[in-house]
């Protein structure tokens, strides 16, 4: 076998593959197998995606291939690996338009992500007590953790946006809580468990025009939709490889230069480094400075391969896609008596949450498993929202564009036989 593993793609010569969904199915293997002896039917893609044989592939070459670690060995393997490594770097720095590959951070997703930025941002001084910090009512936990204990250092508040019924942000009332004390806005693009699509770009806009930066949570939006973060003009955006068709363990930190470069680092410890004494030590410039230790090596060549991946496809035709299963399902749900849809924005990923009346969720996922159907039941990491629309939990399906409407058809099939089972 050759060096470098080779992918036949049309991505080279800037071609885009005819969306075919049968075909794309067809790439992704675990989609191929049944479950209870029925065809599996995956619909938790908002918890993580599966992944095409182009990246399971690309990660076991570097395994059979390419082993070694990074940036400190000048033998054959560890250049091949250090070089396909920062090669990936580039692919997301193109992925999302960053300004500078420098400006990309690797971390283990995005939850490590708002972790590093509110405890070096914390010991940077940027916040001071009394200092506010505006999220919104409809964060995973990921979002709010992280500037609690923060918080709790430096007494700093947290402002909550609230949502109205339909599960949008109230604009208004978010306009209203900035103030002089606000020193960061910290909002979710795309929701996980309503599925709402925020008007990101003019929170941030808003935000701007008081001097107030910007961080968002792109877990949910960057497997669906273009995201460009220079024409956002964010200044930081997080999002975790695993949700969009590459490994668990990887994820990014966008940062704009201005602000990553006057940030200490996270953690101390191997490649973060220019030079070590005992009397003191100078760091690495970016993106060093953040990623002590040796890093997820395949997951991140993985998570190249996954935008190498989606890349031969045109956004839109995706997201036509998508919105075409959103709107299936909503109609399919609706007609089912007792089911009641929990968030109904205008601007919706393509993320069903719903509860039935008298069935507890966990009831309803265990049941239709036994289908093949895999949904998620539970809070979602947001228990917020949750407690906002009083009730304990909600069952989610949520789609990716290897989903078809007939697994819709599936889906409601086995609602139906549960309500027919509790009944």
């Amino acid at each position: 076998m050759s060096e470098t593993l080779q992918i036949k793609s049309p991505v080279a010569t800037g071609e885009k593959n005819v969306f075919d969904v049968e075909k794309i199915r067809s790439e992704f293997p675990i989609l191929s197998r049944k479950v209870n002896g029925k065809p599996l039917v995956y619909l938790d893609n908002a918890a993580t995606t599966q992944k095409p044989r182009a990246v399971i592939d690309r990660t076991n070459h570097y395994y059979n291939y390419e082993n070694a670690n990074i940036h400190r060995g000048l033998h054959f393997l560890s250049e091949l690996a250090t070089e396909s490594y920062e090669k990936a770097r580039l692919k997301i720095k193109e992925f999302i338009n960053a300004m500078s590959a420098s400006e990309i951070i690797y971390v283990r997703g995005a939850t490590e992500a708002i972790n590093l930025l509110a405890t070096t941002m914390c010991r940077s001084g940027y916040f001071k007590d009394g200092d506010e910090i505006i999220v919104s009512h409809m964060e995973h936990h990921a979002n709010i953790i992280p500037w609690q204990i923060m918080g709790g250092r430096k007494n700093v508040n947290l402002k909550v946006i609230p949502i109205t019924d339909e599960g949008e942000l109230d604009l208004e009332a978010y306009k209203k809580l900035i103030n002089e004390k606000t020193k960061l806005v910290s909002v979710v693009h795309v929701s996980n468990s309503l599925g709402t699509i925020n008007p990101v770009k003019e929170i941030i806009k808003y935000a701007h025009a008081h001097n107030i930066p910007v961080l968002l949570d792109g877990a949910q939006a960057v497997p669906h939709m273009r995201v460009d973060v220079q024409e956002l003009d964010a200044d930081f955006y997080v999002f975790s490889g695993h949700k969009m068709f590459a490994p668990t363990g990887i994820g990014v930190l966008y940062g704009k230069t201005k602000y990553l470069d006057k940030l200490p680092p996270y953690q101390g410890g191997g490649d973060m480094i220019r030079t070590v004494s005992f009397e003191g030590s100078t760091f690495a410039d970016l993106p060093h400075k953040f990623e002590a230790g040796t890093p997820h090596i395949a997951g991140g060549i993985g998570l190249g391969a996954a935008i190498d991946y989606l890349n031969q496809f045109d956004p839109m035709d995706i997201l036509r896609h998508e919105e075409n299963l959103l709107n299936y399902a909503t109609e399919k749900l609706s007609m089912i008596d007792g089911l009641r849809i929990i968030g109904t924005a205008k601007h919706k990923s393509a993320v069903v949450s719903f509860v039935v009346d008298g069935i507890h969720p966990y009831d309803i996922g265990t049941i239709i498993d036994t289908d093949g159907i895999a949904i998620r039941t539970g809070h979602h990491c947001t228990q917020p929202i949750m407690q906002r629309y009083n009730v304990s939990a909600t069952a989610r399906a949520s789609f990716a564009f290897y989903n078809t409407l007939e697994e819709v058809d599936l889906l409601a099939e086995g609602l139906n036989k549960v309500i027919k089972l509790f009944k």
